[in-house]
């Protein structure tokens, strides 16, 4: 081999590794210089040089000019030295050419052997380097084996994972098809860098509608929060951040082309896009579309939203086996009690019969005690008794009775907008009024990680509506499923 192809060599090297050139001849020197410590005993005294231009590998000893010499690797006899430099005299010091042939065969693959070796570990390392910048990207690769439930997927100069906990279960994976998946992280262990792919992750359909949607790079439209069920449904709540926009329809687009774009690379899976409010009722009555005429009540002391539907919609809030619901807790982050109509009229007239006892007004002991003299002992006959009954009470003026008869109402309201099965008054054989008999419906609480509480509803089966592309406005709410073979309406 010339000196010129092993330039060549060491170049292309560096190209297919992802390396640069500097580096590798770095990693050559290294390799001769542990070969020259092997055969000498010692490599302090050697340098390597290495000429681009021409491929010239030079590799030199440093030694002192004595009149004995008692240790060849570091010192030259004055006759010997006369072969590089002219008249030398001990103690001079001569810079002289070790030749391939000084160093024998096992030097030489040693320094083969330390040249792969360094060159694989940087490799590696800036595989890691690269993939740990793609965290979150979307990256393309090849099905190369398939591994008991696990895929392996061969990327650009490295081998991924996508386990079978991240696969969505209705695909089947064959080897040699192309395949897209979210980078979920990078590991560092002792065969090198693993990659490990998700294609059920909510990152990888929140990506995959940054691909499509470009008004997300401009900045004009913006993906609040995704909720999944991989292979079956996904809800994206986005946002408009230019009132001039309409975030639903970027995310759909023409005719739904954008949404169906990312259903077919999810293999059919259902997406709802709802417009996210800062106003928790609201947003919560979108996320629960495709049921419509819901009317939604905040209770912020415990994340908690109390929704009310129509008696025919109601099906379609909880979804097949509680889906629609609990994806719709994932994504408003809120607690959801979602009761019929008929439930919370039955509820409601319960309740308003609970009498309150006087303990639960604000307001002082002292005129508690005369309500109390004046045979005024609930809250309900307070507010019975009104203004002109109260001003007749001694020591109670027209602006003491405008209060309590203010607190009273605000603790009856309190009462009346408080669904919590406690303050329901019990049945006569002692049971909970929101006990149904079997097959009426029962009120469901979804937490925000999507556990169901342990009343749970005798479900209905749900019901699928809307139409591919469709958008709906109710009460300013916007929505949008995808993933059915549906018209959509303009």
């Amino acid at each position: 081999m010339s000196n010129l192809d092993v330039i060549e060599a060491l170049s292309e090297i560096a190209r297919r590794k992802n390396l640069s050139k500097e580096f590798v001849i770095e990693t050559l020197k290294m390799g001769l210089l542990q070969a020259c410590k092997k055969r000498f005993g010692t490599s302090e005294n050697i340098f390597v040089e290495l000429e681009d231009d021409t491929g010239e590998i030079g590799i030199f000893a440093k030694k002192v000019v004595t009149e004995e010499v008692l240790n060849p690797a570091l010192e030259i006899s004055a006759e010997d030295a006369a072969e590089y430099i002219d008249d030398p005299q001990p103690g001079d010091e001569v810079e002289v050419i070790l030749p391939f042939e000084e160093f024998g065969r096992m030097a030489i693959q040693a320094t083969k052997q330390i040249l792969f070796q360094k060159v694989r570990e940087a490799e590696r390392e800036q595989v890691f380097k690269d993939f740990s910048g793609k965290v979150g990207d979307i990256v393309t690769g090849t099905v190369q084996q398939i591994s008991r439930d696990d895929i392996l997927v061969s990327l650009d100069r490295t081998e991924a994972v996508l386990p079978y906990s991240e696969q969505i279960r209705s695909e089947r994976y064959q080897q040699g098809r192309t395949v897209r998946a979210v980078v979920l992280d990078v590991a560092k262990t002792i065969k090198g860098p693993q990659v490990i792919l998700s294609r059920s992750h909510p990152d990888f359909v929140k990506r995959l509608f940054m691909q499509e949607v470009p008004e997300t790079k401009e900045g004009l439209v913006e993906i609040k929060a995704v909720s999944r069920e991989a292979g079956d449904r996904t809800k994206v709540a986005v946002h408009s951040t230019e009132s001039k926009v309409d975030a639903v329809g970027a995310f759909v687009g023409l005719k739904g082309a954008r949404v169906q774009t990312v259903v077919r690379e999810l293999s059919g899976e259902k997406i709802d896009i709802v417009s996210w409010s800062p106003d928790p009722a609201l947003f919560v009555a979108r996320a629960l579309s495709p049921a419509k005429g819901l009317e939604a009540f905040p209770e912020p002391e415990e994340k908690r939203v109390i929704v009310i539907c129509p008696d025919d919609q109601y099906s379609l809030a909880i979804g097949k086996r509680g889906q629609n619901v609990r994806l719709a807790a994932k994504l408003t982050g809120w607690r959801i009690d979602v009761m019929t109509d008929s439930q919370y009229q039955e509820r409601f007239e319960a309740l308003a019969q609970v009498q309150l006892p006087m303990e639960e007004l604000v307001i002082s002991d002292k005129i508690k005690a005369k309500l109390k003299e004046a045979g005024l002992d609930t809250v309900e006959k307070v507010i019975e008794s009104g203004e002109e009954g109260l001003t007749s009470i001694d020591g109670i003026g027209a602006k003491t009775a405008e209060k309590v008869l203010s607190a009273a109402k605000e603790a009856k309201d309190a009462q009346l907008m408080h669904f919590d099965e406690k303050n329901a008054p019990a049945k006569p054989d002692d049971q909970p009024v929101n006990d149904q008999p079997v097959g009426e419906e029962e009120p469901i609480l979804i937490k925000p990680g999507g556990g169901e509480e342990p009343a749970e509803a005798d479900e209905k089966p749900a019901e699928e509506s809307g139409s591919e592309g469709e958008k709906e406005s109710d009460n300013d709410d916007e929505q949008h499923q995808a993933g059915e073979p549906l018209e959509r309406q303009e």
